[in-house]
């Protein structure tokens, strides 16, 4: 082999290395910050990550909002019309946030069976959902038939 064939041969090995760590170290952030969207039904299954953030969407059912008198805190049940699930969040909710409106919320599930929010979001006008919530909604409607 002479030396120049050598000489490409390592610099194309070196760029071929390379390109496969970089690969590599994206895919592995892509992992670690990427963000589940669940559904109350795939929740009920048990189908969500453990100890790690994911998004939970779908109506807030009526008459399931209770305040905190001494706090921020506030609990309600997300429903998907098949199942509902308990989540609890401390803060101030958006001005659009009611019962009977879609809602998405970002946080996990502690042990006891309860999604801890985050930070939750209101939908900004009458016509809109997110079109995961929509999609979740309108497969437990459908099972539930």
């Amino acid at each position: 082999m002479t030396p120049t064939r050598k000489r490409r041969l390592i610099f194309i090995t070196l760029i071929t290395v390379g390109i496969a760590i970089a690969t590599a170290i994206f895919l592995t952030a892509f992992k670690e910050n990427i963000m589940f969207f669940k559904s109350p039904t795939e929740i009920s299954k048990g189908d969500f990550p453990q100890e790690r953030n994911f998004r939970i969407g779908g109506m807030v059912k009526d008459h399931s909002l209770q305040r905190s008198d001494d706090s921020l805190e506030v609990t309600f049940m997300i429903t998907d019309f098949a199942h509902d699930v308990k989540v609890s969040y401390e803060g101030i909710l958006p001005d659009l946030f009611r019962e009977g409106q879609g809602v998405v919320a970002i946080g996990q599930m502690t042990l006891s069976g309860i999604f801890k929010a985050e930070e939750v979001l209101a939908k900004h006008d009458e016509n809109y959902m997110p079109p995961e919530a929509a999609a979740a909604l309108e497969a437990a409607k459908e099972q539930k038939n």
